[in-house]
């Protein structure tokens, strides 16, 4: 980490042109306080007044060697090598801060040992959602910038440079398109006793993902009926069956059975989440 003085005291006069180091704030009683002129604004002649009412007969000023580089210019730097396929910057650096969104709807990528490496650079930051989050487009995945005012300008490379490789480091990987099928199982269903509550709750939560539903059945607790809704809708052209069953609390089930009867393979009955325990997972005609 550089050492180096990045700036100087000069008198207000002399200002004009200058970059500030930190903030000056503001305070009117009852009515403001705060900054009324942030770090890295460019002095003008106009601003000399304001800065003398405010006290200041001299400010700490940037000077920026051909070395260095600018938080903000660092930011759009960094910002652009992150940006890879279906990512945007959401806009001009905030206070030397570029927040990165999702161009369109999708599933957030991003190659988590290249992120380390990219984070283990002097002076560079970049924090992002989880990977493998479903998107909306105009969602933030990302934020980046350099962390001291002033940088060196072969950190930004270094980094920039990591973030570039294979076309940028992020990405929104558009949702594959897919049909689905439903099958809701249970007698107390098929009779009518109680009414179906899953399949609408799942063709909206698949609507969202851009899944179009060809079809819904309901069946009963047997597992050939359960076999033949799931060739049904296979037959019709389904690519992804979502079967809503009661197997968390109903010893006596038999969707898993109808589902290998289907054909169902490589089925993986559990998974390591709350809630989720009960859920099973398998593969069909490939």
């Amino acid at each position: 980490m550089s050492k180096e003085k990045a700036g100087r005291l000069v008198a207000l006069k002399d200002a004009v042109g200058l970059v500030l180091a930190h903030d000056i704030t503001e305070i009117i009683p009852e009515m403001k306080k705060g900054p009324a002129f942030r770090k890295g604004h460019v002095v003008t002649e106009a601003d000399l007044p304001h800065l003398a009412r405010l006290g200041k007969q001299h400010l700490y000023a940037l000077e920026i060697g051909p070395d260095k580089m600018h938080e903000n210019e660092a930011a759009e730097l960094l910002a652009g090598a992150l940006c890879g396929e279906g990512v945007v910057q959401a806009g001009p650096p905030s206070e030397g801060k570029i927040e990165l969104k999702a161009a369109h709807d999708g599933l957030f990528d991003v190659n988590v040992s290249r992120l380390v490496e990219f984070n283990m650079v002097p002076e560079i930051m970049c924090a992002t959602i989880h990977r493998l989050s479903p998107v909306k487009a105009g969602d933030t995945l990302a934020g980046t910038r350099a962390i001291p005012l002033v940088i060196d300008r072969k950190l930004v490379e270094q980094a920039c440079a990591i973030a570039w490789r294979n076309g940028g480091l992020l990405r929104v990987q558009p949702y594959l398109p897919m049909t689905a099928g439903l099958v809701v199982t249970g007698n107390e269903v098929a009779t009518g006793l109680i009414q179906d509550r899953f399949a609408p709750i799942l063709q909206a939560k698949l609507a969202a993902l851009g899944v179009r539903v060809i079809g819904s059945r309901i069946c009963p607790d047997d597992a050939q009926v359960v076999a033949g809704a799931i060739r049904e809708h296979l037959a019709a052209g389904a690519n992804l069956i979502i079967a809503a069953a009661g197997m968390s609390v109903d010893p006596d089930d038999v969707t898993r059975l109808g589902i290998a009867e289907a054909g169902g393979r490589d089925l993986v009955y559990g998974s390591p989440i709350l809630p989720g325990a009960m859920f099973l997972v398998g593969s069909l005609d490939g």
